[in-house]
Formats: C-alpha cells, sequence, structure tokens
C-alpha cells in the first residue's frame, strides 16, 4: 500500500489500532500543579447581586489579613488603562474587574493577592462592597424592551447586541405562505456549561530579561498571546504563552477571562509569580455559558412530506457580555447550517441577540459555533413536521435528503456541502438497530398503553474553520500550521498550532507523520501549546484539528518527502525522476530491490548531503478551501414509564461519517464522550436562573454530570465519504455526537408520548417534565373524550 502525494490518506500498514501509552499516561503538568519560588495567589471578590451599583468598596479589613500583600478594584485597572478586555467576538468587550456596577450574581469585583490561597480567601471575604440594588432582566424578551439598560458603555444605548440574517426573506415567506403543509414550533436549547473536568486557571510572572510567562489553561495559546498584548500593552515578543496539559476545554478556555488578566497585573506590581485556579463554583457562574437560544422554527411542505422552505427566527441570551468567539463574517456563528441534511429550496434564518443579567454566554460548547443549536432545531422541526403530515420520520428524511450524486451541494443558506451518502449512513444505522422489528414491538405496547419511542438524529455539522476568507478570530484569519523536524536516526518531532485537550492528538499526529513517511509512530514526539516553538496556530476547538492542522501536519510531512527524495535519488544513484515512494520506501522504477527507507535517507541528509542544504524538516500553513461536513444517523429507544415519567434509554447506535478516520480508537473515544454530554444535555442539565437573575446551579450537586451509572451503551459505526478537498480525506469528528445526539434523545421520548397528543418538550427532559406532560395530556384526552 502506498500514499502518494496527490492520493487520499489511507490507514496503511504501520497504522496500529492502539493508543500512544504517551496518550494513555499524560504527563500530568496541569497548570495547578505548578509552583515558583516566590509564587503569590489570586483570589477574585465576586459579587452577590446580580444588577447592582457598587457604592463602594472597603479594602482596609482585607490588607490586615496575614499574608495578603495586595488588593486591586476595577478602579485601579481603569487608572492604568486595563479597565476592559476585548472578547474574541468582536462586538463586545468585557470589564476586568466591575467599574460602577455589577451586571451578573458572581462577577469579579476585586483581585486579592497572597502568600497562599487560604489567605486570599481569607482576604477576599474580608473586602467589604456596598451595593445598590438595581433592576434584573432575566431574559432576553424582557431585555427586548429596553426599560432597564445594563450596558451604558455601548454607544447603541440598547441591549440588542446583533441583528444577524441569511437567505432568501421575501421568497422563503412567499414559499410558506404557499405551501399546502406548515408547521411552526419554539424549540428551546438550554443555558449549558461545558463543565471541564479542571477548572480554568494560570500562573503569570515576568522572568529576569522582564519578559512575561504565562502558564494557562487555554486552547488557543497564539491567540491568547496576541490578546494579552492587546490588553496590556506589552509587547507581543515579550509574552511567552505556554498552555500545559488541559483537563478537558470544550470551547471554555477559549476566552480570555479576568483571572488572566488580574494575575498578569499582580505579577507585574508585586514582582512575583501569581496562581489563579478558580474553584468549580466559579467555573460554573462565571466562565463562558452555551446555548440558551430560542428558535421559532417553521417548515412549509407538499401534502407527500417534500419540504417547500425553512424559516428560523432565533432570540439569544448572550448574558452580561458576548463570549462568543465567532468569526467577524458571522456573529451567529454558522447557524446557517439549519437547513442541515435536506434539500430546502429556499430558507432564511435570522438571530437577534440580547444582554441579559447573566454570565457571559455565547461560547460554542463542543461544537462549531452554534451547530449544536441549528441542528437541534432541524431535527427537532422535522419531526415535529412528521408528526403533522402523519408520516414515518424515517420516510420523511429520506425523501427529503440531499441524494449523494448532488454534491458538491450548494445550500439554501449559501455554504456548499462537500460529500455524503445521508441514505447509506441511515440505512446502515436502521439495520444495525433493527427497525423494523422495533416499529411492531412499539405498535404492540400502544395496544397495551405502554410507552415506547424510537427517536432519530440525521444531522449534518461543518467544521473545520477557516477558510481564512470567511473565517477569523479579532481579526486573525483562521488557518492552521505544523512544523515537522525529522533527526538524523528517523525519530522526529512534531510542533503544531493546535492545542489538545484530551482528543488524541499525541497519537494522531504521529500516525499522520508515519503513515506519510514510513516512521515508526512511536519515535514521533508531538508538541503543542508553547507559542516560542510551535508555529502560529490558531488552537483546537470547533472541530478544525484534523479539518486543519491535521491537514497542515499531512502537507508538511509531503514537503519533507519531496526534500527527501531528491537524498534519495542521490543514495540510488539515479535521477530524481526514477525515483518512486512505494511500500514506505523509495524505489528505483521498475527496480523495487534497489530502494531505501526513509529512516536511511533521515541519516544521508545530515551526513551525505550530495550538494543539498543539510538537514530534513519543513513547515506548512494550512488555509482550507472549504469547511468540511461530517454527518451522522443517530437512533434512540426509549420507554417510559406512564406513571412515574421516568425514562430509561434502552438502546442508542450512532453511525458517523466523518471521512477517512486515521485512528479508530480516538474516534471511538471521542464518539462516546460526545454522546454523554449530550446525553446530559437532554435529559439533566441546564443551568438555571430564577426570576431574581440568582445562578441556581453553582455545583455539581445542582448542575449534574452522568456518571456511569446514568450513561447508556453506545453503539457506533461508521461510514466513510472522503471530503475531496482535504489532504487525507478527513473530515473531524469531536463535535458530531454533542452535535446530533440530544435530537435524537428528544425525539425520542416525543414518540413515546406522541398517542396522547405531546408534541413537544424543552430539554432537559426531565422526569418532572414528562411526568406533568403526561398527567396533561390525559387530563386533555379525557375532557375531550368527555365532550365527545
Amino acid at each position: 500500500m502506498s500514499t502518494q502525494v496527490n492520493e487520499p490518506y489511507s490507514v496503511g500498514k504501520r497504522m496500529k489500532r492502539k493508543e500512544d501509552p504517551r496518550f494513555i499516561q499524560g504527563k500530568g503538568n496541569y497548570v495547578d500543579d505548578l509552583t515558583f519560588p516566590g509564587m503569590l495567589y489570586l483570589c477574585l471578590v465576586r459579587s452577590t447581586y446580580p444588577h447592582a451599583e457598587i457604592k463602594s468598596i472597603d479594602i482596609s479589613e482585607a490588607m490586615n489579613v496575614p499574608g495578603v500583600k495586595a488588593v486591586i478594584t476595577g478602579k485601579d485597572l481603569e487608572a492604568a488603562g486595563l479597565g476592559w478586555l476585548p472578547t474574541f467576538h468582536g462586538f463586545d468587550k468585557q470589564m476586568v474587574l466591575a467599574i460602577g456596577k455589577v451586571l451578573f450574581q458572581y462577577q469579579e469585583v476585586a483581585a486579592v493577592f497572597a502568600e497562599s490561597r487560604a489567605a486570599a480567601f481569607d482576604g477576599a471575604e474580608a473586602v467589604q462592597v456596598e451595593y445598590a440594588p438595581l433592576p434584573v432582566v432575566a431574559d432576553p424578551f424582557t431585555s427586548k424592551a429596553d426599560k432597564v439598560l445594563l450596558r451604558p458603555d455601548r454607544d447603541s444605548k440598547t441591549n440588542h447586541i446583533f441583528h444577524w440574517e441569511v437567505g432568501d426573506k421575501d421568497g422563503t415567506a412567499r414559499a410558506l405562505a404557499a405551501s399546502p403543509r406548515r408547521i411552526k414550533e419554539r424549540i428551546w436549547f438550554q443555558r449549558c456549561h461545558p463543565a471541564p473536568l479542571e477548572p480554568c486557571g494560570c500562573v503569570a510572572y515576568f522572568d529576569t530579561m522582564g519578559r512575561l510567562q504565562f502558564y494557562v489553561t487555554s486552547q488557543a495559546p497564539h491567540v491568547y498571546r496576541t490578546a494579552l498584548a492587546l490588553v496590556t500593552g506589552i509587547s507581543e515578543e515579550k509574552i511567552h504563552v505556554i498552555s500545559p496539559d488541559i483537563g478537558g476545554g470544550f470551547g471554555n478556555k477559549v476566552p480570555v477571562y479576568p483571572g488572566y488578566v488580574c494575575a498578569i497585573v499582580g505579577a507585574l506590581k508585586l514582582g512575583r509569580p501569581v496562581k489563579w485556579v478558580e474553584t468549580r463554583t466559579e467555573n460554573l457562574t462565571s466562565t463562558g455559558f452555551a446555548r440558551d437560544y430560542h428558535m421559532d422554527v417553521e417548515i412549509g411542505a407538499t401534502e407527500d412530506g417534500k419540504v417547500t422552505a425553512l424559516h428560523v427566527a432565533t432570540t439569544a441570551d448572550h448574558g452580561a457580555f458576548d463570549a462568543a468567539a465567532d468569526p467577524s463574517k458571522y456573529p451567529a456563528g454558522i447557524f446557517g447550517i439549519v437547513t442541515g441534511s435536506y434539500t430546502f429550496p429556499v430558507a432564511h434564518a435570522e438571530v437577534d441577540a440580547y444582554f441579559t443579567n447573566k454570565a457571559p454566554g455565547g461560547i460554542a460548547y463542543r461544537c462549531s459555533f452554534r451547530v449544536t443549536e441549528a441542528s437541534y432545531a432541524i431535527e427537532r422541526g422535522m419531526d415535529i413536521l412528521a408528526d403533522e403530515l402523519g408520516m414515518d420520520a424515517v420516510e420523511l428524511r429520506k425523501k427529503n435528503f440531499i441524494r449523494k450524486d448532488q454534491f458538491p451541494y450548494p445550500s439554501a443558506l449559501g455554504f456548499t456541502y462537500d460529500s455524503g451518502d445521508y441514505h447509506k449512513t441511515l440505512d446502515v444505522a436502521l439495520e444495525k438497530i433493527g427497525y423494523a422489528a422495533l416499529l411492531k414491538e412499539q405498535a404492540e405496547k400502544r395496544e397495551r398503553g405502554e410507552l415506547m419511542g424510537i427517536g432519530f438524529s440525521t444531522f449534518t455539522e461543518a467544521v473545520g474553520a477557516g477558510p481564512s476568507k470567511h473565517f477569523d478570530i479579532l481579526g486573525i484569519k483562521m488557518f492552521d500550521s505544523a512544523e515537522i523536524r525529522i533527526h538524523p536516526t528517523g525519530a522526529g518531532i512534531i510542533r503544531a498550532g493546535t492545542k489538545s485537550q484530551g482528543q488524541g492528538h499525541e497519537t494522531t499526529w504521529a500516525q499522520i507523520v508515519a503513515e506519510e513517511l514510513g516512521l515508526d509512530p512511536q519515535n514521533i514526539m508531538v508538541e503543542e501549546g508553547d507559542t516560542d516553538t510551535a508555529p502560529y496556530g490558531l488552537g483546537t476547538y470547533a472541530s478544525r484539528s484534523t479539518p486543519t492542522a491535521g491537514a497542515a501536519i499531512a502537507m508538511a510531512a509531503r514537503r519533507v518527502r519531496e526534500r527527501a527524495k531528491k537524498i534519495a535519488a542521490h543514495l540510488l544513484e539515479v535521477g530524481e525522476g526514477d525515483v518512486e515512494w512505494l511500500d514506505y520506501k523509495f524505489q528505483v522504477k521498475g527496480v523495487p530491490a534497489k530502494s531505501v527507507t526513509m529512516k536511511q535517507v533521515a541519516f544521508a541528509a545530515y551526513t551525505n548531503m550530495a550538494q543539498t542544504e543539510p538537514g530534513l524538516e519543513a513547515t506548512y500553513y494550512y488555509d482550507p478551501p472549504n469547511m468540511t461536513y461530517p454527518n451522522g444517523a443517530y437512533v434512540a429507544v426509549v420507554d417510559v414509564d406512564r406513571e412515574t415519567g421516568e425514562t430509561r434509554v434502552r438502546r442508542f447506535v450512532a453511525i458517523d461519517d466523518c471521512g477517512v478516520i486515521i485512528n479508530p480508537m480516538i474516534v471511538e473515544g471521542q464518539v462516546h464522550g460526545g454522546l454523554t454530554e449530550g446525553f446530559a444535555m437532554a435529559f439533566i442539565q441546564e443551568i438555571q436562573y430564577d426570576a431574581q437573575g440568582n445562578n441556581l446551579n453553582t455545583n455539581f450537586t445542582d448542575y449534574l454530570v452522568p456518571t456511569s451509572l446514568e450513561t447508556p451503551h453506545w453503539e457506533t459505526g461508521n461510514t466513510v465519504t472522503p471530503s475531496p478537498h482535504h489532504p487525507m480525506g478527513a473530515k473531524g469528528v469531536g463535535e458530531s455526537p454533542n452535535v446530533g445526539s440530544p435530537a435524537a434523545f428528544v425525539n425520542a421520548v416525543i414518540d413515546a408520548l406522541s398517542p396522547l397528543g405531546v408534541r413537544h418538550i424543552d430539554m432537559p427532559v426531565t422526569r418532572d417534565k414528562v411526568w406533568r406532560a403526561i398527567r396533561d395530556a390525559e387530563a386533555r384526552n379525557a375532557k375531550a373524550k368527555s365532550k365527545a
């Protein structure tokens, strides 16, 4: 088996299906493990009010606490020109420490620096803040009225952040009006939190050369370096960002948080290293939140179920500050993927975002910029349409799927899908789940009054941001990078602009180079997260690692191979045109016995240069021509207890098409993790606020994380349609299960309740909600029966 430059990537003989032990064991090098001589600890004073004027801040008692070295406030930072930091969204900025008033409960008000963590906490408790409560805006619909202006710092003098729309508004309206059948439903994707295993944290200090050394839990170290230069005024070459091991990110570790800026200011002011590691409560109450999209979904169709038009109008709750990192051309992210896997001839989507007295929202929690919300909207909408038409949900989907021969497919909202075979993927899922037998079982159970549901989600995702002509963060074009150096012994190192948080880059990147160069993956070192050594990259989020950095690594390896070919020709004593790369060796064409390995070539590159410059290395910056479009077909089977409302997920089948698979075990692990998060959102997780703006989910007792006891058994599988424009044909998979699974779960529950007339329940579909829906439906049905 060979891998030529222009051929699709394939898993070759050297690609083992086992994990690299370095990835399993990890380095154990977390921010909270770091210590430096003379290190101080930072604790942030946080507001107990959701919205209040700050009348005064008294730090005198805090300064008397043993071990406390300094306390700074928002006014101190403002005087130094550091009062505000730009968000990655570009539409907004955020107070580092509250100035004048607080805008959400747990907002940062003051920073305390002390000799120990305990002293810092004691000092924070001793800071006295006098508040004057202000009216609270607890939801975006109240925010629309602008009766309470939350952000007087903004020129617009309104709570409205942005309006975004895409598609044919008038054409969609006409098509909907002319449609024989039509559904409309408000579908809410509740506010969620990524809740990574490790909270956010950092250590900041200035070395003897006056250079900032900044260890931080960042998914995008290079972007942090640039952002910190913009915020602090420190010249960028004097900032060294190191992102060590990260215990999960999921989008939560993309924004720059106030604690980071305060740590840097403290290190500069006090001349000592400063560590800040937040508590779990701080992470759950003040760092970036996701979702909170209220989506009015309207679909038109013919009598036989052919879709005619789609309109989605969204009201988005972004909290007090916009935490999104969406590209400047896409303020609502890639929500335009809301047409899903279907051939809508015309569509229109619009999003209006508003400020509220909640923590900053809008981050992409394990999804590519609002794709999860879009997928949930269309997959719920298609099931509601199937119910309206009295059609089988599978039949409706197949009738409206984009066909394999239609790719590349231009969607009604401007995306060009690269490849797919949606019918095949769904057929594989149906066969694996045993759909015909399940339908028969369901019919028998319904005769007995039992509630069994079968739910589907046949989603399409858009991942791999760039291309740079469309995508940026802070104006920095979105591409990614890789540098490969092969040492004289045939070992090597890969340096990439990405940053793993558990995705297995240490394994996958080594495998790509091993496949491309015929080397042992165990002898390929992977290094990320250090801005002094890695080439500039935009980081890891939006499922962009393999679509962008993986491509950059493959292309850099091919550059190495092209250079190696010259050296091989010299060693084989033939012209370069007479050499071919075959079976992981350079061979003389027609004379396979006359060959040299890459390991032999590597040694010669440093000892027998044949009048070429020494060394064997290459760098590549990859700017994708398009995003990639992984898809999947998920099926959930549930049983609902009619008396208690308890839902049991009996089976769940996930068939993913992520293009060419590099490491099957990595893909399997990503799917299992994403499905577990999707299950949590569907059934148990919601960050709730009361009418006074108080956060009701401040710890893992109130915001539940599923354990092995609650998590269903996952059945997985794959179909493969390579991406035609990606160097390896890969598409990415890290976010797909989180994107696709919530709708399958909810659709299954609603399918179980559909004989009672239940049409929709918003997530999380808790036992209490289901019980109430059953009781209400039974009451309605009894009333209707009595009238009849």
